[in-house]
């Protein structure tokens, strides 16, 4: 197969890698199995690629469903980490045995930078986006790199930066007792731990380090151990691995404040203005991926966050988590 890399307007260089690489596959009429056997003969390559770009988007592959993007993801080589058993916040409806969509909330819900369930105790090694149809308009998928962030971090709130890494983060969710697919967060208690009974749910929480309250209403108040907000990612870099700008700007919904949806492990309240700034720097280090139908991103979960841009039309992007 003929492979490419592709230059795009938006992409930035840091610490020495494009962001993202964008491949493009050039061969006319490729075939799926063509492009399952390239993966797997450049799986190691394009595993250290996306550790050190961050992301890799693959552009004019033949992919147009979600079983060829289930085929795509498994030529990779990696394991299989279900949604069923993650603890992510947000609704989503399972496609096939890797694949679900991204997130089920309403197209004028901003999803905030983010890495993928940083704000639990287990997170996937990468995740996998795949466009099946893009939007009328909107809908990008923002990638940030989190160790050109923390950089910056260091150098303009550098106490905030040094508070984050020393004391990390905790936070607290409000889940309803049934899904709630109107809020970006709105994965039920039952759902999210994989139980039918208070009592599961408990010794699930127990058994991860969790604090908790039931509510009146049936909704669970639950309150993650510390949890880490650097990641040394052992080359000289760290990045800001957590769930902060997410949780601070975004978790917003009739049963979660997001003033009380995160504090520093020692309980402090974080600084409003360093957080708002901190968000700010973010964009900075962003680059906003322009979906084509058919794309298939790869993004290191350790190295880059990502979120959602609000959209109009139908927007339909499956995703997939995978473990090192």
């Amino acid at each position: 197969m003929d492979v490419q890399e592709l230059k795009v307007d938006g992409q930035f260089e840091s610490h020495g890698a494009t962001f993202p690489l964008i491949l493009e596959c050039k061969s006319a009429n490729a075939s799926l199995e063509e492009t399952t056997t390239w993966l797997k003969e450049n799986a190691t390559e394009l595993n250290q690629q996306a550790y050190q770009h961050g992301a890799i988007l693959f552009r004019g592959f033949p992919t147009a469903t979600a079983d060829d993007f289930d085929a795509f993801i498994q030529a990779c080589g990696y394991p299989n980490f279900k949604y069923e058993e993650s603890l992510s916040n947000a609704v989503r409806v399972v496609k096939t045995e890797r694949v679900f969509t991204a997130n089920e909330a309403p197209s004028d819900v901003t999803i905030f930078l983010h890495h993928e369930m940083a704000q639990t105790p287990i997170y996937p090694s990468k995740l996998f986006f795949f466009c099946e149809q893009a939007a009328e308009s909107g809908g990008a998928t923002p990638l940030c790199r989190s160790d050109a962030l923390f950089e910056l971090m260091q150098k303009e709130i550098p106490q905030f930066a040094k508070d984050c890494e020393e004391k990390g983060l905790q936070y607290t969710n409000v889940m309803p007792g049934v899904d709630d697919p109107n809020s970006g967060m709105g994965r039920s208690w039952q759902s999210t731990f994989r139980a039918t009974t208070r009592g599961e749910a408990e010794s699930r929480m127990l058994e991860l380090g969790y604090t908790w309250e039931w509510l009146d209403d049936g909704s669970l108040r639950a309150v993650t151990p510390v949890l880490p907000a650097v990641r040394d990612l052992g080359d000289g870099r760290k990045s800001f691995f957590n769930q902060l700008i997410a949780a601070y700007k975004g978790w917003s919904d009739e049963r979660n404040d997001p003033s009380k949806s995160i504090r520093h492990g020692d309980g402090s309240i974080l600084d409003q203005e360093a957080v708002l700034k901190c968000a700010e720097l973010a964009e900075q280090v962003t680059f906003d991926v322009p979906w084509q139908s058919g794309d298939v991103a790869l993004v290191d979960n350790y190295v880059s966050m990502h979120g959602r841009r609000n959209f109009t039309g139908t927007r339909k992007v499956l995703a997939s988590l995978v473990s090192s």
